[in-house]
């Protein structure tokens, strides 16, 4: 009797010990899952923030433009972590998005080429949309843009704004709308944003080739997705204005 009461306890001894072991793997795997979580979640939050976004097209150049203004965050957002995307429906009824990321080391603004077929080698080169105010250490409000105003190379705080016009002047520099009789369209010039000519304004960088088709009462979708974490912090249907 006393001999099979020794061979039970050494059956069920080896049980509970695996028992044990199981249970206390378990517990080890929750806790280090919910550290590895934590770790996660922490090192890659999402920004929360607050924007107000304005798109005209009164058919010239002047007038024309995107403009989107950080009204709150709650941390500085550097636009190189940063996909701006804009879709809109065009006259056939396809629709068109374009995205934008940065710092690139192409340009997707660049006119008055000359002869170049390299965007590098054009008059006026730079990433839109270009930025001002808090955030952006040096600006130029015309002309040559600093490479810190670029998209990709500053950061978003309250009161930055992101924007940028199209390109035109007169009737021997070309462009879009330079001309009474050229409203809504781009013609030829010095700066190379003609028909068949060689050049991206900020414009055609921010919403496509044939973005002119975007009369006031059209809209765009507009979208700011903060890459690490692949959030949307900005979408909203975007209305355009007549200047």
């Amino acid at each position: 009797m006393q001999a099979d009461f020794h061979r039970k306890e050494r059956a069920v001894s080896p049980v509970v010990g695996v028992m044990l072991m199981l249970v206390v793997t378990i517990i080890i795997a929750a806790v280090v899952s919910a550290f590895a979580g934590g770790l996660s979640t922490g090192s890659k939050k999402a920004p929360v923030a607050s924007f107000e976004c304005h798109i005209s097209n009164s058919g010239y150049w002047g007038t024309s433009g995107f403009d989107m203004a950080v009204i709150s965050t709650d941390q500085a957002i550097p636009t190189k972590d940063l996909k701006l995307v804009t879709t809109w429906t065009n006259a056939s009824g396809y629709p068109i998005m374009t995205t934008v990321t940065g710092p690139s080391a192409t340009p997707n603004t660049y006119y008055k080429c000359g002869a170049a077929t390299d965007p590098l080698q054009c008059g006026y080169t730079y990433n839109s949309p270009l930025g001002f105010g808090p955030g952006v250490n040096q600006t130029n409000i015309s002309g040559t843009y600093y490479p810190d105003q670029q998209w990709g190379n500053y950061s978003l705080l309250s009161g930055t704004h992101l924007h940028n016009s199209a390109a035109g002047f007169s009737a021997s520099i070309g462009g879009y709308g330079s001309t009474p009789a050229s409203r809504y369209q781009y013609t030829s010039g010095s700066y190379t944003l003609g028909p068949g000519e060689f050049g991206t304004d900020a414009m055609q960088a921010l919403f496509g080739k044939g973005w002119e088709e975007l009369r006031p009462g059209k809209v765009v979708n507009v979208q700011l997705i903060h890459i690490p974490t692949q959030k949307v912090i900005f979408d909203k249907d975007v209305t355009v204005e007549d200047g």
